[in-house]
């Protein structure tokens, strides 16, 4: 709905870009003589819809009214019964001075008429010329208005009833069929658009999948599992068991700065740094990382890093020798209930070219449970804005470490989402590792 007057190409475009206030038009009041007629008329032959009903109740005082809308519309209709002793009730049956605009009079005045609207005259088609000038011409440019004839627009008029008699003017403006085509080719644009970025990340996610362990070597001293539930499709959380020959696993945890695509590519180009390096990693460990840092280094942008936890273990000694860079403190519970923090060795993957690394290492005896994991853990929220924590995944692992692993993840990560359970913010990644009696 809009007044008669249409605006002008020429004075959207010139008009200054200023911040304000929302502003728009509520409503414009129309008077009626009965509701339950009018509401038939607007409804059902106009496809008009409700907006507010504010008719009175049974023993309540005032003037019966319901506030409609045309289905596109952005302004409403306020209908109303005005007392009979009011100058409102003497306005019933004449002009309303409100403007609908369509873009195809004469579509909607077929569909309108077939219904039983009652038209004053057929769709007429008329050409304006307008002058509308809101700045002077610049310059050299002072001539050119004499130049060129006066802009020409063109509309489409007609008129129709409402059951009291109230007239309303149906038009379309060359503007504004055009502005409506546009629309709808942006709106068709941003959906496709969605609907390809919506693939391609649902491709994403599939391959992403796949990077993840899909097998398990087996060992004779240890049961261990790991599960990744990304916060968004794709995610920068990382983790995996390397095969590294002569009965040795290596067990990774890490994460990647940021979020989404980009942390998900910077995933997948760690995980490859890790799996092509791997073969010294038994042998010369701290060389593995070096070499594995410089590539990441090489293939990330300024400000991307990683955080890593990888340990290697010797399924005959039950010997564990590990590098932290950066991550949190892997939990080693022991089989008589003390904890164990296996802390930071260097520092983290992809930010320094010279960088180096310590390795440390640590003897399970069976009972032990090892727990690598993300800050997706500790960090989830409850609705009071407190975090997981330590100290409760430490309580969650005691309760739940007679288990086998993959049940203890499940257990766990249950656990995180009783505490957390709003829409999750980050990935949560853990491993859990228990080693064997004799």
């Amino acid at each position: 709905m809009a007044s008669i007057a249409p605006q002008s190409p020429e004075s959207t475009d010139s008009a200054p870009q200023r911040q304000e206030p929302f502003l728009r038009i509520q409503s414009v009041m129309v008077y009626v003589r009965n509701l339950d007629r009018s509401l038939a008329f607007y409804l059902d032959l106009l496809e008009f819809q409700i907006v507010f009903d504010g008719r009175s109740r049974p023993g309540e005082p005032g003037q019966p009214w319901v506030v409609v809308s045309p289905p596109d519309g952005t302004a409403n209709l306020t209908l109303i019964v005005p007392r009979t002793d009011t100058e409102q009730f003497k306005q019933i049956g004449r002009a309303s001075h409100v403007t609908f605009v369509t873009e195809d009079v004469l579509a909607k005045f077929r569909e309108w008429s077939k219904r039983g609207v009652h038209f004053l005259s057929n769709p007429r088609l008329r050409r304006f010329k307008h002058a509308l000038q809101l700045k002077p011409p610049l310059g050299n440019d002072a001539g050119a208005s004499s130049d060129h004839a006066p802009p020409i627009w063109g509309a489409v008029f007609s008129r129709f009833r409402d059951p009291d008699g109230n007239t309303f003017s149906l038009v379309s403006f060359d503007e504004v069929t055009h502005a409506v085509e546009e629309q709808r080719r942006a709106v068709a644009e941003r959906l496709e658009a969605e609907r390809r970025a919506a693939q391609e990340l649902e491709i994403a996610q599939q391959v992403q999948s796949r990077l993840f362990p899909q097998t398990l070597p087996r060992l004779r001293t240890l049961e261990y599992a790991g599960v990744c539930h990304q916060a968004r499709q794709v995610g920068g959380d990382y983790y995996d068991f390397l095969d590294l020959g002569g009965e040795r696993l290596g067990l990774v945890v890490g994460d990647i700065s940021g979020k989404g695509i980009a942390a998900a590519l910077l995933m997948a180009n760690l995980q490859a740094n890790l799996r092509s390096q791997s073969a010294v990693a038994i042998d010369h460990p701290q060389r593995f990382l070096c070499s594995v840092n410089q590539l990441f280094c090489q293939n990330t942008s300024g400000g991307s890093f990683a955080t890593l936890f990888f340990a290697e273990y010797d399924d005959a000694a039950r010997r564990l020798r590990y590098i932290n860079c950066g991550h949190l403190c892997a939990l080693l519970l022991r089989a008589d209930d003390s904890l164990e923090r296996l802390g930071s060795t260097a520092t983290i993957l992809g930010a320094f070219k010279e960088w180096d690394c310590e390795v440390e290492e640590s003897q399970l005896f069976p009972g032990d449970t090892l727990a690598l994991y993300t800050d997706g853990i500790t960090e989830a929220f409850s609705p009071h804005r407190e975090e997981f924590g330590e100290d409760r995944l430490v309580e969650a692992l005691r309760r739940h470490r007679f288990l086998p692993p993959c049940e203890l993840l499940t257990a766990v990560v249950g656990e995180v989402r009783r505490h957390s359970p709003h829409e999750q913010h980050d990935d949560i990644t853990l491993i859990v590792a228990k080693c064997l009696p004799v």
